[in-house]
């Protein structure tokens, strides 16, 4: 075939594939998702610049440059404590606007049973995470229409886990400095282990890590107020972690009696009035750094899913940690051998089995 020939080739099947590519944009909403995450990943990728750079130029406020150099800081820092940084955080976007995107999670009224989404890779997933708020509304229309408790949150950050140079996103310096330090060190260790299939372990491992790590960042600092500020905050989201599971264990109870639509919605009004009162008189009076009020808002499945993958059974990974001697490093190599080969609620149940606890259906 001559050149014109396979030019023409060549030209009539891009056509094909931009008109097919068109049919399905406009029918899929699917494709439409996963067009609108790839612009904005490559938006983001574009606009990065190197966070050294930022930090030297004197036309930036001193209390950003400041905080941009906690970041250099706190990653330079997290080789020693055997989170593996790579080239994450090195760089810088501004993403233009306060919320990076939304996330969608999605349960029925009488279970609590995350609707999961697939992915290559990552596998199963609780949660979706939209770009476009219209798309994540619409999305949390359609499913409250099919019956389901829905909840959509804001997310500042999230991590590629090591499939690119995840620069360090303009919605993650509102936090202070304890916050910001935590979030660097909880997006590395999503690098440094990641379990196939089991996003409440991994969200959960990276909490733990998180703040770990900024209380012995600061306290190599020597500075012990911002050490036990990170400590204290750890110390609340286990507390967190203990309501969520107590209040998630009288749902289950609830839901496994198979109860009728009236009884549903009464023991669903229980659950919420001993969440409230669990908050005023247990829960928030005990809190180190967090302050809780009670919430009048009903029982919702999808919002306790949400709040529990970042906080399921968070006294593991502490029971870890001191049996590694407190010491972050100890910790997270000996957990990354202990989860080698693990998928799914594999996870938790060998690290229940490995700290003599007993071992649970998996949450």
């Amino acid at each position: 075939m001559t050149r014109r020939g396979c030019l023409v080739v060549f030209v009539a099947i891009v056509a094909l594939l931009m008109a097919g590519y068109g049919t399905a944009y406009l029918a899929s909403d699917e494709v439409r998702f996963l067009s609108r995450a790839g612009a904005e990943e490559f938006r983001i990728l574009a606009r990065r610049r190197p966070i050294a750079d930022l930090v030297g130029d004197a036309r930036l406020p001193a209390e950003r440059r400041a905080l941009l150099r906690l970041v250099l800081d706190a990653r330079d820092a997290a080789d020693g404590l055997g989170l593996e940084a790579g080239d994450t955080y090195r760089q810088y976007s501004d993403v233009g606007r306060d919320t990076l995107l939304l996330v969608l999670s999605a349960s029925p009224p009488d279970c609590l049973c995350p609707h999961v989404w697939k992915y290559p890779i990552v596998g199963r997933v609780p949660y979706k995470g939209y770009f476009d708020p219209a798309q994540a509304e619409r999305a949390a229309r359609d499913f409250g229409a099919r019956g389901y408790d829905t909840w959509l949150r804001p997310s500042g950050a999230f991590s590629t886990l090591g499939w690119f140079e995840d620069p360090l996103l303009s919605t993650a310096l509102d936090r202070d400095s304890v916050e910001l330090a935590a979030t660097v060190f909880h997006e590395i260790a999503h690098n440094t282990l990641y379990v196939r299939s089991a996003t409440p372990f991994n969200e959960s491992f990276a909490q733990m890590a998180g703040y770990r790590a900024a209380e012995a960042f600061f306290r190599a600092r020597g500075d012990s107020a911002l050490a036990r500020r990170a400590a204290d905050r750890w110390h609340d989201e286990i507390l967190l972690g203990a309501y969520y599971d107590s209040l998630g264990t009288r749902l289950e109870r609830l839901y496994a009696s198979k109860p009728g639509e009236a009884a549903l919605a009464k023991g669903r009004g229980e659950a919420a009035a001993w969440a409230r009162e669990e908050v005023v008189t247990r829960v928030a009076p005990a809190m180190r750094t967090l302050r809780l009020q009670a919430s009048d808002q009903p029982v919702n499945n999808a919002r306790i899913i949400a709040a529990r993958l970042y906080r399921t059974r968070l006294d593991l990974f502490e029971g870890w940690f001191q049996r590694e001697g407190a010491d972050v490093r100890r910790a997270v190599a000996a957990l990354r051998t202990l989860m080698d080969g693990a998928e799914g609620e594999a996870a938790f149940t060998r690290l229940e089995a490995a700290l003599g606890r007993p071992t649970s259906a998996g949450p």
